[in-house]
């Protein structure tokens, strides 16, 4: 697509566009392996430091809260300052955390003064997963803004679904790493990572330090910061109403009517709670659901939840594409029917006999759950503008993980309560067909807020 008149700065835009789509994908996947390397830790810190299952638990959850928090915090403080520095910051403080994280043992101990109790220890271990998941929340409004810098309005869904990749690309990487490391300490079925646990956290460590010194040389910064002209046609317009209320240059009264005050990134919002309450069923139980309701192995159970996280890597390329191509960046519209398919498949799922026909119908609903995941993004940043396109991500973010905890818990406590998975399930679905009617709401939103 050409931008500029003059063939050599549309050139040099066009080659730092992509330069900054990969390097926020590589760095943002070091993120992620820095953050999701904790759960494959967890049977080392069990058996080797006595960290029992409900203490792992509460470390999950209230690290979940924070960073959820994190994520709206940073979004705010995105919006106001320079993306690349903030980026590299949070991802040097992480490597840090992780790297405190193998020697925990050992600051509990120091902070004690002698013998680390199991007390102290638990308090190290939660402390620093705290401050993990709070400067987690660095890494995507950094990336989110620099892709509304550099991407025009036309392409973003195209462009920002092949960027959100780089969160099923980290969750497999890692899982595959963090799987061979902790396989080194199998000394008999009854002790899988004892002593290894700690390379979880210091083999991830060691690649964010490498992907800091990548990201320090490679990562560009906005257009201005390059030295290149800011993208033509991505001044918003506000209306007659808005510039008679309030001074031009006012970035907070802007931000409140642009993102706090906004009906569309409020519903923008709802449609992110149900979309990850529905994906929680998988990323949490899925394992546990496929086993006892469906009869999988704990390795055909393995390969099928694999299997859903690359279809829905498929999900997103495909509806980034259908979005800009077909829909005309119109994204509510695609996620309709994308949720209303997500119901049908995951009743599918629970009609079906046990054995691969039902693990298809879950694969085909993770290709239809993770387009609308994707496209959220990209309409409260073509909503908000690239001015608030951090702190729009960040305040949808917040439902995101009320979502992940809400139905975490409440999916947990049906099933034990009913003694089997069908009541989660009836839930799960009932979920995803909520969200198709909220997008349905918003089939009349603008492609974006640029144009007057």
């Amino acid at each position: 697509m050409k931008l500029f008149d003059d063939p050599a700065t549309d050139r040099r835009f066009n080659r730092m566009q992509w330069r900054m789509l990969f390097a926020t994908m590589i760095g943002y996947t070091l993120f992620y392996f820095m953050r999701k390397n904790f759960s494959f830790a967890m049977p080392g810190l069990q058996q080797d430091c006595g960290i029992s299952k409900p203490m792992l638990g509460n470390f999950l959850f209230w690290g979940g809260i924070v960073y959820g928090l994190s994520k709206f915090a940073n979004g705010v403080i995105g919006d106001k300052v320079n993306p690349k520095r903030m980026f590299c910051f949070g991802l040097l403080v992480c490597t840090l955390v992780n790297l405190a994280f193998g020697f925990a043992p050992q600051i509990a101990s120091f902070l004690t003064g002698g013998g680390a109790s199991l007390s102290a220890l638990a308090w190290t271990f939660g402390i620093l997963l705290v401050l993990n998941q709070f400067f987690q929340g660095t890494g995507f409004p950094p990336c989110a803004k620099l892709i509304a810098f550099w991407v025009p309005p036309k392409e973003l869904a195209t462009k920002m679904s092949v960027w959100n990749t780089s969160h099923s690309i980290g969750g497999g990487l890692v899982a595959k790493i963090c799987g061979v490391v902790m396989g080194m300490g199998v000394i008999g079925a009854a002790n899988q990572g004892v002593g290894m646990w700690r390379w979880c956290f210091w083999s991830m460590a060691i690649l964010g330090a490498l992907g800091l010194m990548l990201m320090l040389v490679w990562l560009p910064g906005t257009p201005k910061d390059e030295g290149l002209p800011d993208l033509p046609g991505t001044e918003a317009k506000p209306g007659p109403s808005a510039a008679a209320t309030q001074a031009p240059d006012d970035p907070r009264r802007s931000a409140l009517r642009m993102v706090y005050l906004s009906p569309v990134i409020w519903m923008l919002g709802l449609t992110n709670f149900t979309i990850n309450a529905v994906r929680a069923l998988v990323a949490d139980w899925g394992p546990t659901l496929l086993q006892e309701a469906k009869g999988f192995s704990p390795s055909d159970a393995g390969t099928v939840i694999m299997l859903f996280e690359f279809a829905g890597i498929a999900g997103m390329l495909f509806s980034g594409w259908a979005t800009d191509r077909l829909f005309g960046g119109r994204a509510p519209r695609l996620c309709v029917f994308l949720m209303a398919l997500t119901a049908g498949l995951f009743a599918a799922f629970w009609a079906l006999p046990s054995g691969w026909a039902c693990a298809a119908a879950l694969c085909v609903a993770g290709f239809c759950l993770y387009g609308p995941q994707a496209l959220t993004g990209v309409t409260a940043t073509n909503t908000a503008t690239k001015r608030f396109a951090g702190t729009s991500i960040g305040f949808i973010s917040l439902f995101s993980y009320i979502g992940v905890s809400v139905a975490g818990k409440v999916f947990g406590n049906l099933a034990q309560s009913s003694g089997g998975w069908r009541l989660p399930l009836i839930a799960t679905v009932a979920t995803a067909a909520v969200g198709a009617l909220l997008f349905l709401c918003l089939w009349r939103t603008r492609a974006n807020s640029y144009e007057s």
